[in-house]
């Protein structure tokens, strides 16, 4: 048998096929049910059985345990589940993707799956350009189904069977021989395999239809699923590694989870083989009724062979699973002792939340206002400095405050560019309306947000400027200046409250619009007053200057302010 360069093509192609319809499909529910999803992740975590449910439920819809721990390891990232919650989440995620191997030893190799996909086209396709957006992403969500058919089908036809070349199998054989080291060896080359084609799925499919062409016996093939496991870790560590402690920590119990689990199972991989054989065998007539279609070459063993190993990736999930949870509370302390916490690794110079892998729009806006509401804190942190620098007739302590504020503006123009970038590559995806409308309020809300810091800096130069040409203010204008603060805090709190708010459309501006109109009603009486003043013996001309300068500058940050509401409540 001649196997040459073109062949090896069409094994790519086919896999690039499948691992694309699977693709498809993940994002398309993601787009069509994503805050569904995100709620689910959310509420149905109270304890770590709920979780398994969970994660389970949401690998099942999206097909893709990678999809399910990235979305894991964002929502640690975002404080929105704890490692004890996330555990579960993730056990649950390694039984739900074994549903993908059921579907292809089930349907992809008794069934004409090209036959089936046509029809699926003329479903989806329609969808595809319905103006409705969730009924479009349903339709992106079928056609994925129908391409990764499709795939199957190919990659099912492109893997050459053995007849002619039985010196293959012979040498597959000889290195299965070794026992345990064999079994170690075929757990690498499946993790390999994982990593390679960055998908568990795809990396099953590819296993299973070795196994129905008679390439792989089922132990090693049994190995190399045990492989794929440990190799589908990577996908959550490499999302993490941007991400702060705690989304290495979660990525980390997801990695522990599994290597003990293939770990114990490498030693009683022959045992737990031979039961499920047993098991499967006892069924082999009902099986073998339900084969409709044989191909030349192939006999019925190899199709019994695929269902046995989609049966050996579920139990030794489930029961991986029933054995972990007890110590979940174990794999945390291991997951904290392994990823320990460094020294200022998760303060205000970086991002906090959205740094832990690019998801769906639909999926990221949470992460978003979550990071939006921190950007908040830090921009309103500039204003107890700036008091404080107003207050202060230290040199040396004026100094540090001088440097403080430059830092944090430069802090502010990071933030706002880090994010910008951010949304700018969720825009590359299409997005709902709806969403688009929250990522643009988003933008409006940084803008201002670092324009806030910009005032601030801005505001500290002036005072350095002062305070090196010794002038003075009076009594009467810090006075003021300090009463001018106040309602700057008292409007950064408000602000700060209504951007912690998950739900941007419950938000109510009165409040906000209150503090904003005393601010302007202050800031008219303090320039009301400094004009009157200026004619009186002693009332120094460049002080006047200086504070009319400030308290026009805080007012300016008043607007600022409000204008950040006005960008949650959807007034942009």
């Amino acid at each position: 048998m001649e196997f040459g360069f073109w062949d090896v093509l069409q094994i790519i192609g086919a896999l690039a096929f499948f691992v694309y319809g699977m693709k498809m499909m993940s994002d398309g529910i993601q787009r069509a049910a994503g805050s569904q999803l995100r709620n689910i992740l959310r509420s149905m975590t109270k304890n770590r059985f709920l979780g398994v449910g969970t994660g389970f439920l949401t690998t099942a819809l999206v097909q893709s345990s990678s999809a399910t721990t990235v979305m894991t390891v964002s929502f640690v990232n975002a404080g929105l589940l704890t490692l004890v919650e996330s555990a579960g989440i993730m056990m649950g995620a390694n039984i739900g993707t074994t549903i993908t191997g059921w579907i292809v030893s089930l349907l992809g190799f008794k069934m004409k799956l090209s036959a089936y996909s046509i029809p699926l086209f003329a479903i989806g396709v329609p969808m595809l350009f319905s103006r409705r957006g969730k009924f479009k992403y349903w339709g992106e969500f079928v056609i994925g189904f129908a391409i990764l058919f499709l795939g199957l089908t190919y990659l099912k036809g492109a893997v050459p069977d053995l007849k002619g070349n039985t010196d293959a199998l012979a040498w597959i054989q000889s290195i299965a021989d070794y026992g345990f080291f064999s079994r170690v060896l075929f757990v690498f080359v499946g993790a390999l395999v994982t990593v390679v084609v960055q998908s568990s799925s795809a990396a099953m499919a590819i296993t299973l239809t070795l196994v129905y062409t008679g390439w792989l016996p089922l132990e090693v093939a049994a190995a190399m699923i045990l492989g794929e496991n440990i190799g589908t870790t990577i996908t959550a560590e490499i999302a993490s590694l941007v991400g702060n402690t705690n989304a290495k920590r979660s990525a980390r119990i997801h990695s522990l989870f599994n290597i003990i689990g293939v770990t114990w199972m490498i030693i009683l991989l022959p045992w737990i083989l031979g039961m499920l054989g047993g098991f499967v065998d006892s069924f082999r007539d009902v099986f073998e009724s339900g084969i409709k279609i044989k191909q030349e070459g192939l006999d019925n063993t190899n199709i019994i062979n695929t269902y046995k190993l989609a049966a050996f990736h579920t139990t030794f999930n489930i029961m991986n699973v029933l054995i972990m949870l007890p110590f979940v509370s174990w794999l945390v302390k291991m997951a904290i002792k392994t990823v320990p916490e460094k020294a200022g690794a998760d303060d205000e110079h970086r991002l906090k939340f959205i740094s832990a892998g690019l998801l769906t729009p639909e999926l990221a806006t949470v992460e978003l206002q979550k990071e939006t509401a921190h950007f908040g804190e830090v921009a309103s942190r500039m204003s107890a400095f700036t008091s404080e620098l107003i207050n202060s007739t230290d040199a040396k302590k004026q100094g540090k405050l001088y440097k403080k504020l430059f830092k944090y503006e430069e802090i502010t123009d990071r933030m706002e560019i880090e994010i910008t970038k951010y949304i700018t590559k969720l825009s590359n995806s299409e997005i709902t309306s709806r969403t688009s409308v929250k990522l643009r309020s988003i933008l409006n809300i940084c803008n201002d947000l670092e324009r806030i810091g910009d005032i601030y800096y801005q505001i500290s130069k002036t005072l350095e400027s002062k305070n090196e040409n010794n002038q003075y203010f009076t009594p009467e204008q810090r006075n003021n200046l300090n009463e001018m603060s106040q309602l700057i805090d008292q409007a950064f709190a408000i602000m700060n409250k209504n951007l912690a708010n998950d739900h941007y459309d419950e938000v109510n501006k009165d409040d906000a619009m209150e503090i904003e109109r005393d601010i302007n009603k202050y800031r008219n009486n303090l320039r009301k007053n400094n004009l009157s003043s200026l004619g009186v013996d002693g009332y120094n001309v460049q002080s006047a200057m200086i504070y009319n300068n400030i308290f026009s500058s805080l007012e300016k940050v008043g607007d600022h302010i409000i204008n950040v509401t006005e960008a949650v409540v959807g007034e942009v």
